[in-house]
């Protein structure tokens, strides 16, 4: 009788324990190898080309990047924030999308790389790094032939329509 009882209602509490916990983020490590898009609100603008991006300004962020992503929304992408004197390198670690990464100074574009594809299977230390021309603000990674697409050139004007 007990079984038959107490199990149905300890499952019960278990499962709203377990909602609980995951809408507030607290089991996120559980949809981690799941990669999808995440909606965001923040635009910016080079020359007429407005991007919505996710912004990486934390070191954490920053070195989480779009690794193990599946894809990448058309006209969206991810832009990394340094601070002053930062001459940052950046790798395709565990990224499983072509990129472009465009490389953003004094509001400017100042390099394009484009179409950096990702390195599945080689070791950490072979991979190809991809070093900031000078010293940047900001770094935009978007799909592969987005700047193409869009004609981004070096000295694009890049304007941010979110507060940072």
């Amino acid at each position: 009788m007990f079984k038959s009882i107490f199990l149905p209602i300890i499952a019960v509490m278990l499962f709203i324990v377990f909602i609980g916990l995951f809408s507030q983020g607290k089991l996120e490590f559980l949809t981690n190898k799941i990669s999808k898009p995440t909606t965001v609100d923040n635009i910016i603008k080079i020359d007429e080309t407005k991007i919505k991006v996710e912004v990486a300004k934390t070191n954490e962020e920053r070195s989480k990047g779009l690794s193990n992503r599946d894809f990448l929304d058309q006209d969206s992408g991810m832009l990394f924030v340094f601070g002053e004197s930062s001459k940052p390198t950046f790798w395709m670690k565990d990224t499983k999308i072509a990129l472009d990464i465009i490389w953003i100074k004094d509001d400017k574009v100042v390099l394009i790389n484009k179409n950096v594809n990702p390195e599945p299977d080689v070791k950490d230390s072979d991979l190809k790094k991809y070093p900031a021309p000078s010293e940047i603000d900001y770094v935009l990674e978007v799909n592969a032939g987005f700047s193409d697409k869009h004609k981004i050139t070096t000295g694009s004007t890049v304007q941010k329509l979110f507060d940072l």
